[in-house]
């Protein structure tokens, strides 16, 4: 029992000193959180990929890594590139990126593992949501992905409704009608509607953004103003939990386990480590916040960088939540692509950072 006790301390302890060390860049990462919340419309996404579809692959993977949307507001951008009868390329880029990174992941990520190893991240993401957008090319021309996109028994409608894995409150239903006459990916109508880790997609506080559309730019800039505010609470209320309960629980195993074992299964030098931690990605990465404290703990305790990099890239676009949105508009070949994409890219990720940092080329 003293030794439980012990143990519950010391982790105590840990977190409030990860805490102490990590503040400015949770603050920062709240803010640029909100105001990436009450400022980025998923609609918008999807019009401005639809103006710059010549680009497919690449505009789709930067918007990806440039806005801050969970796997609801992934899914409703996703939703409207198919209504603009978008090949499958550009959309399984955005499908692979966008959960990996953000503008304020980037900067949590510095703030538990250094600027080097979110810049590595940041990277992964782009080369990544590439590399699936040439690989879905490949199997587009061989007929591979034909009549993969999600459709009822009817042929008319698919939907998706429930509760959207990053809030508490359910999310409205998407739903994508198709005329029957038409191909699959010719999506007469979009009607996405979903949160983005917290706010609402469609209409953010209800119906404020039918009326700031009709509201002069003053006054819409006004209106952000206001919700900024309640949007900070509101992502402070999600992470702050997340990260000091995560925290302690990867700093109580650190706690329990040896040390060594952890460096025997995913220390450097040992070659099964990243595929090891690339693997478990795939069932128990949880959330950003919730599974990058945790980690770190396994990082303090003798885990390997690129095991921890290949543990984050595998599991977070596989995380339950982005499958069961990629589910409500895709079937298991264009599932498959995204995973194996993931997986593979995250072993080869995680042996190259590892490399660097045996070179010195990575500080």
């Amino acid at each position: 029992m003293d030794f439980i006790i012990s143990v519950l301390e010391r982790s105590i302890g840990q977190v409030f000193l990860s805490l102490l060390h990590n503040w400015p860049y949770l603050v920062a990462s709240i803010v640029i959180a909100a105001v990436l919340a009450v400022s980025v419309d998923a609609k918008k996404v999807s019009a401005f990929l639809g103006r710059h579809r010549g680009a497919g692959v690449v505009t789709a993977t930067a918007a990806a890594v440039t806005t801050p949307l969970c796997s609801c507001g992934t899914t409703a951008v996703v939703l409207g590139m198919m209504a603009s009868t978008m090949p499958w390329a550009p959309i399984i880029a955005f499908m692979v990126s966008s959960p990996l990174s953000s503008p304020e992941g980037v900067v949590y990520t510095a703030g538990l593992f250094g600027l080097p190893f979110a810049i590595a991240m940041f990277i992964a993401s782009v080369l990544l949501g590439l590399a699936g957008g040439a690989v879905a090319t490949v199997l587009e021309r061989r007929g591979v992905l034909a009549n993969q996109a999600r459709l009822t028994s009817t042929g008319t409608t698919a939907a998706a409704g429930g509760a959207c894995p990053c809030a508490a409150e359910p999310s409205p239903r998407l739903s994508v009608t198709v005329p029957l006459a038409q191909p699959v990916l010719a999506v007469a109508s979009v009607t996405a509607t979903a949160c983005g880790c917290g706010t609402s997609i469609d209409a953010i506080g209800g119906g404020a953004r039918a009326a700031i559309a009709e509201a002069p730019r003053a006054s819409a800039v006004r209106s952000r103003l206001a919700r900024l505010p309640l949007e900070i609470l509101n992502v402070s209320k999600r992470l702050l939990p997340l990260f000091i309960g995560f925290a302690f629980i990867g700093y109580v195993l650190n706690n329990l386990v040896p040390a060594a074992w952890v460096a025997a299964l995913f220390g450097g030098g040992k070659i099964y480590g990243v595929p090891l931690a690339a693997t478990l990605g795939l069932p128990l990465y949880i959330s950003s916040e919730a599974s990058l404290p945790m980690v770190r703990a396994l990082l303090d305790a003798g885990m390997s960088q690129g095991a921890v990099m290949a543990f984050l890239i595998a599991g977070s676009g596989t995380s339950l939540g982005a499958i069961a949105g990629a589910l409500t508009i895709a079937r298991w070949r264009v599932i498959a692509v995204v995973v194996g994409v993931l997986w593979i890219g995250a072993m080869a990720t995680g042996f190259a950072y590892n490399m660097l940092l045996s070179l010195k080329v990575i500080g």
